[in-house]
């Protein structure tokens, strides 16, 4: 039984393919740089952005830095919003709610633009916190976004068997097993079955109605 639930927000609240494949491209236009296929920049969703254009791009830390500033020349204005609802999310919020469950919003993505998002989709009435990350990219790696949620919401290492955390990515699971708490992999997002589990899922969920029947 979990009292407290996480959710990540890109990939597993939303879906953001399209707000944040075009902030990278305007980003990658800046420097002149090849766009990779549709395909490839979807794999970038999920991760902070200075570990994406370290990773995959090959960026030294202080140019990774200056190209987050370009993405976001795009994003805050645009690609914010070009964005969609994953189908089932807002019954399976108000399902979980109704039954007494603290929910919480646990991403990597800037605080700020993740409680834009929350409002604008009318999310924000399910939710206890919406934690995220500075705009300056400190506290953008998952366990430290988790680490500060369990903090915001009063929870101690007595109280981390009743925490469940719900994400797409493998930053997600590993966020939560530094954390001590339980995780669930999801399906429809953006990372595959074998990264999960290779990631030491505690479930998956292939489809958002599997969540709630989950939880209690």
């Amino acid at each position: 039984m979990f009292d407290y639930i996480l959710f990540d927000l890109d990939g597993t609240l939303t879906d953001p393919a399209q707000g944040i494949t075009n902030s990278f491209i305007h980003a990658l236009k800046f420097y002149g740089l090849p766009i990779p296929s549709y395909e490839e920049l979807c794999k970038l969703i999920g991760p902070p952005l200075p570990y994406s254009f370290e990773t995959t791009f090959g960026f030294p830390h202080d140019k990774a830095m200056e190209a987050v500033a370009k993405y976001r020349e795009y994003f805050a204005v645009k690609g914010l919003f070009e964005n969609q609802v994953y189908d089932g999310i807002p019954e399976l919020l108000c399902s979980l709610k109704e039954k007494g469950k603290h929910l919480v919003v646990a991403t990597s993505k800037p605080e700020e633009y993740s409680i834009r998002i929350i409002e604008h989709f009318k999310l924000s009435q399910y939710f206890d916190f919406v934690c995220g990350s500075n705009m300056d990219e400190s506290r953008s790696k998952k366990d430290e976004v988790i680490a500060y949620a369990l903090q915001r919401c009063g929870l101690g290492e007595g109280d981390k068997e009743r925490v469940l955390m719900i994400g797409d990515r493998f930053h997600d699971i590993e966020g939560a097993k530094k954390n001590g708490i339980k995780s669930c992999g999801v399906l429809f997002g953006y990372g595959s079955r074998k990264e999960l589990e290779e990631a030491g899922a505690d479930f998956i969920a292939a489809e958002v109605y599997e969540l709630d029947r989950l939880i209690v």
